[in-house]
């Protein structure tokens, strides 16, 4: 039996308990309220659950399939829909141009997720004054005519893997996933840092190479890192598991590559052994930059930099040219008109032709064009955030129009690439793999140069990804070289539904491999 003292402290904390809980449901009624009726975004189409919590997308993130739902929801609801307290996604081409190019909104701090070595990069500089002073330390090193002195490198090791290929016979299935990011590593350490990784040769040899395994693990680290808090993610990381330790722990894996390769350039610099070289890498390029004529850039920024560029050209480009591999492995009739014009372009199977004549290859870059418009790695939300004046003169509070939805300052905006490639009013039968709607012989003038407008693949406007000229010659190198040697097979396991897109701000396949079979050619 309780005393009469105990009773009294029970019944004391029971009204208190009832009060905290009242209060807090009062709290979150009215803010539900608020968000539902009385908010300027009220008026904004959109499933009423959106529009009180975050968590009804957060879900969809974390079930990766983010990218689906949104589309669903622009099928529903129109081109402007509110999918979050604060947040409203778009499917508008003028709009688009408005929020990422005129405007030239600050991103969101959805990006930060992705931060490396505890310090920004590009991609995660939210604003665009700032990013603009990054974009100039590196923009020079992805012109065509920088990338196009890196061809040489790119054959070594597309042929090193053409090689390895051939010694398996199209007997045994490849994991294109892991193989691929390997090729990726190599060509990106290879213009980044001047190194040789040798990520292929140890995928030959079924070595783990520890910096590939880092680079397909940091995107899962970063989509986790975004939905839990600070935190969790910690205790998150203490799991003990060594593989999920080495996933949590890719950020760091990544930094201790690049903070070396760092060093070794800084001793031959101060050595006097690194002179003006006709193909500077990125690293050097870094190194010699200068935020102001007496800030040169420092090493946490250059190290920083250098690991985001490696990782976002590695993993998303491992990830397309599967995907396009895939493609063409259930798509006979493609892959023997590729076949075919490259037969003509490559008279010899283990050479590659200049980078100007692979350009100028029409079914080459019609396949390229339409594998980037279905199986572009990147196409999930663009967030920016409405800034205080959108005015010329700099006047604030100003309200951004929105395609007749008035927006206030602080509201996250965004549209996705997956969207506006799946638009059936510019690309008819979105869904089907059709290059031909590339080719000037089957398509008009003004609708090819309207497909292009809404083509995103690598992002849009001031933000645009800086690395895209050498990602499309790293695609392009080896769609010919691969598709030159080898005919394409998927293997029994390898269907519709293992290949079927789960997204987390890249894309990937939900069985989370890509087998497929290569079988040498006899030309």
């Amino acid at each position: 039996m309780f005393s009469a003292t105990q009773l009294s402290s029970l019944w004391l904390v029971h009204n208190i308990a009832l009060v905290v809980f009242s209060v807090l449901f009062t709290c979150l009624l009215i803010r539900a309220i608020y968000n539902l009726f009385l908010s300027p975004l009220c008026a904004i189409p959109g499933p009423w659950y959106y529009a009180v919590s975050d968590f009804w997308l957060t879900t969809h993130v974390l079930r990766l399939h983010q990218c689906k739902t949104i589309h669903d929801l622009f099928e529903t609801y129109g081109p402007v829909v509110r999918v979050g307290p604060n947040k409203v996604v778009f499917c508008d081409i003028s709009t688009s141009r408005n929020v990422y190019s005129v405007h030239k909104f600050d991103k969101s701090t959805y990006y930060k997720s992705v931060i490396t070595n505890d310090n920004d990069h590009a991609m995660t500089t939210l604003d665009h004054e700032s990013h603009a002073i990054r974009r100039k330390s590196y923009a020079p090193h992805y012109t065509h005519a920088s990338v196009s002195k890196f061809q040489p490198e790119i054959n070594e090791y597309t042929f090193a893997t053409i090689n390895t290929l051939e010694g398996l016979s199209g007997k045994t299935p490849v994991e294109c996933l892991a193989l691929f990011r390997h090729l990726m590593a190599d060509v990106m350490v290879s213009s980044s840092f001047g190194y040789r990784l040798g990520a292929v040769g140890k995928w030959a040899m079924d070595v783990e190479d520890p910096l590939s395994t880092a680079i397909g693990d940091f995107p899962k680290r970063g989509i986790l890192r975004s939905a839990v808090p600070t935190w969790a993610w910690d205790l998150v990381c203490r799991i003990p598991n060594n593989r999920w330790r080495q996933m949590c722990d890719s950020d760091k894996i990544l930094a201790e590559f690049v903070s070396t390769r760092v060093y070794e350039m800084r001793a031959q610099i101060n050595a006097g052994k690194c002179g003006d070289s006709e193909k500077p890498s990125l690293l050097q390029r870094l190194m010699r930059f200068q935020y102001s004529p007496t800030q040169p850039m420092p090493d946490h920024d250059i190290i920083s930099e250098a690991i985001g560029h490696m990782m976002a050209g590695t993993d998303t480009s491992s990830i397309t040219i599967s995907y396009l591999l895939w493609e063409l492995s259930r798509r006979p009739d493609i892959m023997k008109k590729l076949q075919a014009e490259l037969d003509e372009a490559m008279t010899d199977c283990k050479t590659l032709p200049d980078v100007t004549i692979l350009h100028q290859l029409p079914y080459l870059s019609a396949f390229m064009k339409e594998g980037l418009r279905l199986y572009g790695a990147a196409p999930s939300l663009l967030e920016r955030v409405v800034p205080a004046s959108t005015s010329k003169n700099g006047g604030s509070d100003e309200i951004f129009d929105l395609m007749g939805y008035a927006l206030p300052p602080g509201t996250v905006v965004a549209t996705q690439a997956w969207s506006m490639h799946r638009d059936p009013t510019v690309f008819p039968s979105p869904e089907t793999f059709l290059p031909e709607r590339w080719l000037e012989s089957s398509t008009s003038s003004e609708a090819l140069a309207t497909m292009s407008t809404y083509m995103m693949p690598f992002g849009a406007g001031s933000r645009v990804c800086g690395g895209q000229n050498l990602a499309q010659l790293m695609l392009k190198s080896g769609i010919a070289a691969l598709v030159r040697n080898f005919d394409i097979v998927a293997p029994a396991e390898t269907t519709e539904r293992s290949m079927e897109i789960k997204d987390s701000f890249v894309i990937f396949p939900s069985s989370m491999e890509c087998k497929l079979l290569f079988v040498p050619r006899q030309v």
